[in-house]
């Protein structure tokens, strides 16, 4: 039997990103274009700093049409700190942190700075991909 796959072997690692300055309705544009729910932030250093979700953005468009101003920016609505799982991290791990959390997805980080994104959709299909769970 195969050992459990890491986090890296599923994660995505072409990652859409925002950052923390972005104009709220440029994130929007990601989201909706890249039919994705969040977006890790990151510094001009690739460092996470936070994820802007769908949720965010509609907070931060409410919040302006209640004030008849612009949507705002990133950094405005994004929420931090984010929490993270390692690359090396084994899927079982994975799975009792999406369970303990009700996060849809996490970032990937290696040495502090985001290498991918794994989803609960990505645990699931790697998992529906093995004949057994259970790691030899």
């Amino acid at each position: 039997m195969k050992p459990l796959p890491r986090i890296a072997a599923i994660m995505t690692r072409d990652v859409v990103t925002a950052t923390p300055g972005m104009d709220l309705l440029r994130a929007m544009h990601l989201l909706a274009f890249h039919g994705i729910s969040g977006l890790p932030v990151v510094d001009a250093d690739g460092r996470l700093v936070g994820m802007v979700s769908q949720r965010d953005c509609l907070k931060g468009a409410l919040h302006a049409a209640y004030h008849a101003g612009p949507p705002g920016r990133v950094d405005e609505v994004m929420h931090a700190p984010v929490e993270s799982l390692p690359a090396d991290l084994d899927i079982l791990t994975a799975i009792e942190s999406f369970l303990a959390n009700r996060y849809r997805r996490f970032p990937v980080l290696e040495e502090g700075r985001i290498v991918g994104i794994v989803s609960r959709g990505d645990v699931v299909r790697a998992l529906a991909a093995r004949e057994s769970w259970v790691s030899s």
